[in-house]
């Protein structure tokens, strides 16, 4: 997969550039694993905006994907590499023996005609294979990983990402995630064994603000720039700083760099070292 660079025929078409899609195999997905996406526009089920700058949006075309790779011991074949419009990594079709269909997220350099499998005991060690962290040897890379025995894949699922395996002591697994935080899962719970697909994904430049109306971001008005009534950093005449110690969110509270983490969550015990953060500078 690489980064593909057009001919500046045009000032957004300079600072433009698409992914390839050499690895993707099938144009069509399965109408039995696709369904309608809905679209929020980043409001509630009361209709206001909980989130900002959403909406539009190209229409997408769900795909179902199997996280919890629970057709344990059956092999697959895999019968296609597809583009997702729900997510940036690539997703494989997989065709099981017993006749039934799914999808999964692909991991780095899958192809098709490779056969796969999901098993609760030690497997081969084969990128895509699914099986517990207690039987994956420490070093190793995972994704897809779960955080609760048979709850399904929550961790790593982006493109590029992958856990590196730690190591394993008193029924539980040693994870490193990709920001570099190090938490504690049950050695029971599922992985993929690689990395996931399309790594060169973060590589591209939108290059237009048209782009990003495709993929449902509406545009970002700096809070400087508004009226003292909407906004802490509004008002003044010409270009002024915000004057305020901190910046301010538009509801006055804290913003770059306050923890946002509610306190006392369960899963606080299981991590054992916080993601990696920048010292700031008094």
């Amino acid at each position: 997969m690489a980064i593909k660079i057009y001919k500046p025929t045009t000032p957004a078409r300079r600072h433009t550039s698409v992914l390839a899609s050499d690895d993707i195999t099938a144009s069509q997905p399965q109408k039995r694993l696709v369904i309608s996406g809905q679209k929020m526009a980043g409001r509630n089920n009361q209709g206001k905006i909980t989130v900002r700058h959403q909406g539009g949006g190209q229409r997408k075309k769900i795909r179902i994907i199997d996280y919890k790779r629970d057709k344990f011991d059956i092999p697959a074949k895999v019968a296609s590499i597809e583009y997702d419009p729900g997510r940036n990594a690539r997703i494989a079709l997989l065709n099981y023996t017993d006749g039934e269909k799914r999808y999964i997220v692909a991991p780095i350099e899958l192809k098709v005609g490779e056969k796969l499998m999901s098993s609760k005991k030690l497997i081969e060690f084969k990128a895509g294979n699914a099986m517990p962290l207690l039987v994956v040897p420490p070093g190793m890379f995972v994704y897809n990983v779960e955080m609760m025995p048979g709850k399904g894949g929550q961790l790593a699922r982006s493109a590029g990402n992958a856990i590196y395996l730690m190591g394993l002591d008193g029924g539980h697994a040693q994870l490193k995630m990709p920001s570099g935080e190090i938490r504690l899962v049950s050695d029971k719970c599922l992985a993929t064994i690689g990395s996931v697909s399309n790594q060169d994904y973060k590589n591209i430049r939108w290059g237009r603000a048209g782009r990003m109306r495709h993929k449902g971001i509406r545009p970002t008005v700096r809070g400087k720039a508004m009226n003292p009534v909407d906004h802490p950093h509004g008002g003044g005449e010409g270009n002024n700083p915000i004057g305020l110690k901190n910046p301010k969110t538009p509801w006055g509270k804290p913003a770059l760099g306050v923890k946002t983490r509610r306190n006392n969550r369960i899963s606080d015990q299981m991590i054992i070292a916080r993601r990696h953060t920048k010292k700031r500078h008094k």
